[in-house]
């Protein structure tokens, strides 16, 4: 009978710490104008700094770089990734090349 309380965020028996609760929209607010890789459904690497996205998850970059099978194929000034092709954005610790 019991669905082990996983579908009541706010049920109060899990361990957390009793803050504000933090959403995924929250967090992609909390990284924008940051380094981030973004992942696509091909397996390609996008690495830059997150100028902006929207509510379908269309990505503008800046400073980008492509990475297939983990090595530097090209560089862009400002890209665009269409959503449905995202897998997942990450947030990275990236370091700017020299002369990028």
């Amino acid at each position: 009978m019991s669905t082990g309380g996983a579908d009541k965020p706010g049920s109060g028996g899990g361990g957390g710490s009793g803050g504000a609760v933090r959403t995924p929209s929250d967090f992609l607010k909390s990284i924008r104008g940051r380094p981030v890789v973004v992942k696509l459904n091909s397996g390609v690497d996008y690495r830059g700094i997150l100028a902006c996205l929207d509510g379908y998850m269309n990505i503008a970059m800046e400073q980008t770089e492509e990475y297939v099978n983990g090595q530097l194929k090209n560089k862009y000034g400002d890209a665009f990734i269409r959503g449905n092709n995202v897998l997942y954005i990450s947030t990275s610790k990236r370091t700017l090349s020299d002369g990028a």
